[in-house]
């Protein structure tokens, strides 16, 4: 996997991703990071990449040209890369990813999807936004990580790194944790516990106790659907249930509580 961030801030990104989980996989070659200031691109003597909006209004605005710049720089490192494997079967376009509050919710199945890639291409915005024209130029995908409006695209865009990269075979050590976690099946994971039994008069659930892997996975989905209905209650309409578990939800369903 590698990934191409065009940037103001890449410092940002690159001291965030060095550290744990996502630095180890760095220096094992399972994912490359690229980050491209787009400052470097402006033909302005001062480096500047924005100006006034057209029509008036509060803020700056990026501008066209210093981002389209970076685009082909992007892509010319991509093709030059592709050039040297000689193997036209992996030539294909990638990805470019703005992230913008305007754009799709980043969800896990997205992340999933993203994780087949091998090039994808991240725009982070800044002040009032970047010129439309761009845009529609060179992306293809506007995604945002929720409803809130934060002062670029460098956090969104570490949040989406992180949890593309954790499906990526080699990038945990655990390759069970990625596939039996929360939002599998569209369900929240269940509560786990460790040592000791007992704490503070509180103990670990006796199923958990039992080595009866196949009660444990049984304890283990219910208390997923249970979860799921308390805190996200919408998620349940895809979540991927069997005939036994949907007749847990009808039941829970019927209970004053839910």
């Amino acid at each position: 996997m590698n990934y191409h961030v065009m940037t103001l801030f890449p410092d940002m990104i690159n001291q965030a991703l060095d550290t744990s989980i996502m630095g180890r996989a760095m220096e094992k070659g399972l994912i490359h990071l690229n980050t491209i200031n787009i400052r470097d691109f402006s033909e302005n003597k001062h480096n500047r990449v924005d100006d006034y909006p057209y029509g008036g209004g509060a803020g700056m605005v990026m501008a066209a040209g210093p981002v389209y710049r970076t685009y082909q720089h992007v892509m010319k490192q991509i093709n030059d890369r592709q050039d040297a494997v000689k193997d036209e079967t992996v030539k294909k376009q990638p990805r470019v990813v703005y992230v913008t509050p305007q754009g799709k919710l980043f969800h896990q199945t997205m992340a999933e999807e993203y994780a087949k890639e091998e090039d994808i291409i991240f725009l982070c915005g800044h002040y009032e936004g970047i010129d439309e024209r761009v845009l529609d130029m060179i992306v293809t995908d506007y995604v945002s990580i929720g409803d809130y409006v934060l002062t670029g695209g460098e956090l969104p865009v570490m949040v989406m790194i992180d949890a593309i990269s954790r499906l990526i075979p080699g990038v945990l050590n655990n390759e069970t944790s990625a596939e039996f976690e929360s939002l599998q099946d569209n369900l929240l994971e269940y509560p786990q516990y460790t040592r000791p039994e007992t704490f503070m008069d509180q103990k670990v659930p006796e199923v958990l106790l039992s080595g009866h892997h196949a009660k444990i996975e049984a304890w283990r989905r219910e208390q997923s659907i249970i979860r799921t209905l308390k805190n996200r209650p919408e998620l349940l309409a895809d979540a991927v249930l069997s005939k036994k578990e949907k007749a847990f939800l009808e039941q829970l369903l019927k209970e004053e509580k839910y």
